[in-house]
């Protein structure tokens, strides 16, 4: 029988989607993440805590990424009930982390008997959490616990400490509403924190982490809008190409990109002239153009890149954080690929450091898709350049193509990571993608222009570039994620010696 505890935390855990966007309502993540933590503390014993931890965490994620059924069952051809099992498996997997994280501050719970843990134990597991979740198995940080606040008054704090400080925050404000209502008064510190951490919060984002840089630059984003189902036809892969090209060419900007991969077709395979009248267009006109395409440098190596045109083919991004089954295939798992007839399903990985593009008084720095989850990355290649000397890249662009998912919330959840990216690093982030949300997000995290989704038209913007480095590009995830390691091993320590018996 299911118990109640668990229940909650299944529904608890599902309502969070609701904090992200694009709800944005990000109070209810804080009041669910009480209640959870209300409950491991209730809990009698460290395997109940686990249970309930990963009950939550594994509705919060199949919540939240239900859109993967779309690109497994519609655009992939498995069965309703084999894809729906699969999103239920990942999100279960992923769920074992939150799960120990809770069984973990638990056991310490009840050997110490400190009520305090609630604001410190708890959240600090729940941020390594978080955080494993960011690298194992290559990493799936979607909807990690910072994202939800953008927004927010904890997006202030995205400069200095990151996304996964701002979960840890979070976590710190969830474990003080959970201790007033367990001790059923007022606790002065947990008030005094529920008061100063939003405050302080909302003065830093007044603060000015990156200066301008030369003039801004004239750009134009370009939205195909191609269907998923036709992307890869015959018939569709020449349209595309004189869609692109035609949309390229119909008006000047200093900058113009399209999105990942709007060139269906390897290198090798394009027209003779393909990439000559574009280079002609872009000298002509003083023109630099990001191309999203595969790109094969050797026979059977295949890259999903960005390539550079001005005077020629110049320049060329490789992507280096490729995403399991779709463009790498794990060891063992051949045959989920060829049940999901992917095309272009292995690639080759570009270096981590990578230099930008030049764009007249700006350096445009490309990630490709997926790759804006993994903010440590992003902030590893500004420092990187930084610390070599070279360019330092003062503009982002993300060029995606997530019409994998349809027309689902995975649009303005990947529009709010890459808002969280501008956050962190001080710089505006361009997106370019197929059905959307192509946009341009300024260098505080704000949406200044954007098209409407599954439309085919082309944005255009003056964009200002940055300079400088924010703490975060400085030391990564290092200050929060060494806090709450910190944290855990020291309450862990004073708990040696004890004996506890679940």
């Amino acid at each position: 029988m299911i118990s109640l505890p668990f229940m909650l935390s299944l529904i608890s855990g599902a309502a969070t989607v609701l904090a992200f966007a694009p709800f944005g309502w990000w109070q209810i993540q804080i009041a669910a993440l009480a209640l959870l933590f209300i409950l491991a503390q209730r809990a009698k014993s460290a395997k109940a805590a686990f249970r309930i931890g990963w009950a939550f965490a594994t509705a919060a994620i199949g919540a939240g990424t239900h859109w993967l059924f779309i690109s497994l069952h519609d655009f992939g051809g498995m069965p309703p009930w084999m894809a729906a099992l699969a999103v239920f498996l990942l999100a279960a997997s992923l769920g074992l982390l939150y799960g120990l994280a809770l069984g973990l501050a638990k056991r310490i719970t009840i050997i110490l008997q400190w009520p305090m843990t609630l604001l410190l134990l708890m959240p600090c597991c729940w941020l390594l959490a978080d955080w494993t979740r960011g690298w194992i198995f290559t990493g799936f940080p979607w909807l990690a616990t910072g994202y939800a606040h953008t927004l927010s008054p904890l997006g202030g704090y995205a400069p200095l400490i990151g996304v996964f400080g701002i979960g840890l925050l979070a976590g710190v404000l969830a474990g003080c509403v959970a201790l007033i209502i367990m001790l059923r008064r007022p606790h002065w510190v947990a008030v005094g924190l529920l008061i100063v951490v939003p405050v302080c919060g909302h003065l830093l984002k007044d603060l000015q982490w990156g200066a301008a840089l030369g003039q801004p630059i004239s750009v134009r984003l370009l939205q195909g809008n191609v269907a998923q189902e036709m992307k890869f036809e015959p018939e569709q892969i020449a349209a595309s190409l004189a869609l692109y090209q035609d949309m390229v060419m119909a008006q000047r900007a200093d900058l113009i990109a399209t999105p990942e991969t709007a060139i269906p077709l390897l290198s090798s395979q394009l027209p003779a002239d393909y990439l000559d009248q574009l280079s002609a267009f872009a000298k002509q006109n003083d023109t630099r153009i990001l191309l999203g395409a595969p790109w094969s440098t050797a026979p059977g190596i295949y890259l999903n890149s960005v390539v550079g045109i001005g005077n020629g083919v110049a320049y060329r991004y490789d992507k280096h954080h490729l995403v399991p089954f779709g463009e790498f295939i794990p060891m063992g798992f051949r045959w989920f690929v060829d049940m999901m007839r992917m095309p272009l399903g292995d690639f080759g990985r570009g270096d981590l450091h990578q230099p930008a593009f030049h764009v007249k008084d700006q350096w445009v720095l490309p990630n490709i898709c997926y790759e804006d989850l993994f903010g440590e990355e992003i902030a590893a290649q500004l420092f990187a350049a930084a610390d070599r000397h070279a360019p330092l890249p003062s503009i982002l662009l993300n060029v995606s193509n997530i019409a994998w998912f349809g027309d689902s919330i995975a649009l303005p959840q990947h529009l709010q990571i890459s808002q969280m990216r501008s956050l962190e690093t001080a710089r505006p982030m361009l997106r370019a993608t197929n059905t959307g949300a192509t946009a341009v997000i300024d260098h505080r995290g704000q949406i200044i222009a954007q098209l409407a989704p599954f439309t085919q038209g082309a944005l255009e913007a003056k964009v200002q570039g940055t300079e400088g480095l924010t703490p975060y590009v400085r030391i990564g995830n290092g200050l929060p994620v060494g806090v709450a390691l910190g944290v855990v091993v020291i309450l862990w320590l004073r708990s040696r010696g004890r004996s506890v018996y679940d």
